[in-house]
């Protein structure tokens, strides 16, 4: 069986002996290994897939008896089991668009089993891909019930996180707290970058001369989670702000569907305020 395990602990001697030493106890053969130390907090990380003659629950008993001393956060999976994504949009098209084309070319491994809007804008083309539609309006009334629903899916069909794919509503604190690391969104910035209404205009205003988007995990404090991935793109004074419009929601949909591929891949850690991504 091929497995994918994920250690986060305090750095100390003899991690790696450990954790290759239980692979091979486990009958198991490593086919990937990726680790990275933290000086800053002191913190060790490592990704590390494998084959195992034993199976899942048999390795993952081996691993956690074998790495126990070291107190790690460890998770073992198999990677034939992909990932299930609840997506949520508005009306913007463009990043639910890419990851459902990418799904449709099986190079996206997740599943995702509901889409979920404050919008009905995008009903018909989520139900064409065989994806059910939930459509759930917000307003400062029912916001809390209706994330209550939301929430109520997420545990129904065993949601393993959530993706903003450009849906224009702010979470609140209490959903965060709920998925805390399970929640990604596509900012239309480079972070730090323009806030607030009409972020183009203002940086058509301000003459930039780089635009980008950034894909970054949910907190409470807005557009401050750690950041997962980045891209740029160049321009000049020539450009427009429907031609920024336009070079952005490439960028967006680019950068998004690799911070979801790269949760989904197990390759993320957060670690303080920002993350450790392996390639």
């Amino acid at each position: 069986m091929d497995l994918i395990a994920t250690l986060q602990c305090a750095d100390q001697p003899g991690i790696v002996h450990a954790m290759t030493s239980a692979v091979l106890a486990a009958q198991g053969n490593i086919i990937e290994n990726q680790q990275f130390t933290d000086h800053a907090t002191n913190t060790f990380v490592m990704r590390t897939r494998f084959e195992s003659a034993q199976g899942l629950e048999k390795a993952a008993a081996t691993l956690q008896a074998s790495l126990a001393q070291f107190n790690p956060a460890l998770q073992i999976r198999p990677t034939g089991i992909k990932p299930r994504a609840l997506v949520l949009v508005t009306k913007e098209s463009h990043c639910l668009r890419d990851l459902l084309y990418l799904l449709e070319l099986d190079e996206l491994p997740i599943e995702i089993p509901l889409v979920i809007s404050n919008r009905e804008d995008l009903k018909t083309l989520v139900e064409s891909h065989g994806i059910p539609f939930l459509f759930l309006p917000v307003d400062g009334a029912n916001k809390a019930a209706q994330e209550k629903v939301a929430l109520a899916k997420i545990e129904e069909l065993a949601i393993d996180f959530v993706v903003l794919a450009r849906y224009m509503q702010i979470i609140s604190p209490e959903f965060c707290a709920a998925l805390p690391g399970k929640i990604i969104n596509i900012h239309h910035s480079f972070l730090p970058g323009f806030k607030g209404a009409k972020p183009y205009h203002q940086a058509h205003d301000r003459g930039v001369k780089i635009i980008g988007a950034t894909a970054h995990f949910v907190t409470a404090d807005l557009d401050e989670g750690p950041i997962i991935e980045q891209d740029v793109a160049h321009v000049n004074h020539t450009a427009t702000p429907e031609q920024l419009i336009s070079l952005g929601r490439d960028i967006e949909r680019r950068v998004l569907s690799r911070a979801v591929r790269m949760f989904a891949e197990d390759r993320i850690f957060i670690v303080g305020h920002r993350t450790v991504v392996f390639s």
